[in-house]
């Protein structure tokens, strides 16, 4: 992979909330990931974390082109008709192996995953030509520490012209979901938090947001949703300074809060 990237240009890192599959029918949100990628660099490759795969050790997804992964239930038929046949990334899996085994990290490699809707459902509204190659990983443990960690372990990806995505979703808790475009208080005091924290570049409190962020367990009941954004920071931690939010708002409810840094 190096030897195919001395022109590459260097990524930023990137967490955003990836939303359901009806994700695609919203008026606004497709708009604003597909403007978001056309802003970005024309990376090499994509390395997702979804919170939708959680495996020990850290796993690494399909390397070839293989089905989707449809990993909801009770949707309408067409959602479960969306295809996105991107390459393989091959190469970027030794990268990756190669970092995480150095630093004393067993990887293991799952070649029936496919990538799921946490990875696909954004990368159909960014990069719709399905023509960059995207590689999985999972999230081997929801711990902010480890993950941030694994980020600054594969933050030399980046100069590679890799972008390094984590998926989640920045407050995730069903019961909050409203039709009618209400948000709860927990939901915007949560948002309001990690909005404030991330601008001021406080890690140490972001690393231990189920004690410093307001009402942490009814925004997040269970943490996977949030997790992935702690490799993304990891992954540019010597440029937090210019993380931003590149997405805001909500969506039935949830907050879809999406950053970059770099």
């Amino acid at each position: 992979m190096s030897e195919q990237s001395l022109d590459a240009v260097r990524m930023p890192a990137i967490y955003l909330s990836h939303g359901a599959p009806p994700l695609a029918d919203d008026a606004i949100w497709p708009g604003q990931l597909a403007a978001w990628s056309t802003e970005l660099p024309r990376p090499r490759a994509l390395l997702m974390v979804s919170a939708h795969w959680e495996d020990a050790p850290l796993a690494l997804g399909a390397v070839e082109t293989i089905p989707l992964v449809y990993d909801f239930w009770g949707f309408p038929e067409h959602y479960y008709r969306v295809r996105y046949p991107a390459p393989g990334a091959p190469a970027l899996a030794a990268q990756v192996r190669k970092l995480l085994t150095a630093a004393g990290r067993p990887v293991q490699d799952v070649p029936d995953r496919g990538l799921d809707h946490g990875a696909y459902v954004p990368l159909v509204e960014m990069y719709p030509e399905a023509d960059v190659p995207v590689l999985q990983i999972s999230l081997p443990s929801l711990d902010p520490a480890e993950l941030y960690e694994i980020g600054r372990r594969l933050a030399p990806l980046r100069e590679e012209g890799v972008l390094i995505v984590g998926s989640g979703f920045f407050t995730h808790n069903l019961r909050a979901l409203s039709r009618d475009g209400s948000v709860a208080s927990v939901m915007s005091e949560f948002d309001a938090w990690g909005r404030e924290t991330l601008a001021a570049g406080d890690v140490d409190a972001l690393l231990d947001f189920e004690h410093k962020a307001p009402a942490a367990h009814a925004a997040h009941p269970r943490t996977e949703h949030f997790a992935p954004l702690f490799v993304t920071l990891g992954a540019g931690e010597a440029e937090l300074s210019t993380q931003r939010s590149v997405i805001d708002g909500f969506w039935n409810g949830l907050a879809k809060r999406s950053i970059q840094v770099g």
